[in-house]
């Protein structure tokens, strides 16, 4: 009987052991519910200073799920996060075929323009070409997508979130990489900033959201990602797979590519709204 409790403790204390050291190699806060509070950056470093009220601001306080949690599948299936993600965006997603990569960075970025009643602000072009503009959804106009596109008025108008929603999974039918990569411009890396992504336009294509940044006192920088892939799939932030020490943080001193656990991205894909 001696010999079995004295093994449940020595079991017991290794698991609370690697789940110590698991939390601060990945620099972790379990009970931090955004990813500001969640996250504390390695030593040496310092979390860039961001302007009230910002885009920057927003993505540091996105509210994360409970940690453990796993992130779901538009049918509700559970994706495993073996070395590819650490924590997932409390994010609804619908039960369509919908957020994908690109379509959780456009939800992010509308999101924000819609917290602060900047609706005409909310654009974004199909893949066709075409301009969907909330503010003309607002109104009840609704788009035809044949042809080059145009807008057919349906509905009285409102601006609910319902609304919203409803013009956002419009969007996500007809945008992708391609027509976001097109909308955003080409950053250089020494001003790489919150808010930014990598993006590779295609069919496949994917991007990745740099959701918070933090530096040391020599400027070098390192910088947190988030994705949602194929098929659609709640918002994650990435496990570093190149070094285990950063945990979800990523650094791309001495490389020439910065790689995730899904896609690999070549540095001057790097885009800004």
């Amino acid at each position: 009987m001696k010999n079995r409790i004295c093994k449940i403790l020595i079991v017991f204390l290794l698991f609370s052991l690697q789940s110590f050291l698991y939390a601060e190699i990945n620099h972790l806060n379990k009970k931090g519910m955004t990813v500001e509070t969640r996250y504390s950056v390695p030593n040496g470093y310092k979390r860039v200073s961001v302007e009230k009220g910002s885009f920057a601001e927003f993505l540091r306080n996105q509210k994360l799920k409970p940690y453990g949690e796993k992130a779901l599948y538009y049918n509700g299936k559970e994706k495993s996060s073996r070395g590819i993600y650490d924590s997932v965006f409390d994010v609804e997603i619908g039960n369509q075929d919908l957020h994908q990569c690109a379509d959780a960075i456009m939800l992010l970025r509308a999101e924000y323009f819609y917290s602060k009643k900047e609706y005409n602000k909310i654009n974004f072009h199909f893949t066709s070409g075409f301009e969907a503009k909330y503010s003309k959804w607002m109104e009840g106009y609704r788009i035809n997508v044949q042809g080059k596109g145009s807008y057919v008025k349906k509905a009285n108008p409102s601006n609910t979130y319902k609304d919203f929603k409803s013009y956002m999974n419009m969007v996500f039918a007809y945008c992708g990489t391609l027509s976001l990569e097109k909308e955003m411009k080409l950053q250089s890396l020494d001003k790489m900033k919150i808010g930014d992504a990598f993006i590779k336009g295609g069919s496949p294509g994917h991007v990745v959201l740099i959701v918070d940044m933090a530096e040391n006192d020599k400027g070098e920088k390192i910088f947190m990602l988030a994705q949602s892939y194929m098929p659609a799939q709640q918002t994650q932030i990435l496990i570093n797979p190149s070094d285990r020490n950063l945990g979800v943080w990523y650094s791309l001193k001495g490389k020439d590519v910065l790689i995730t656990p899904e896609w690999d991205f070549s540095l001057n894909q790097l885009r800004s709204f």
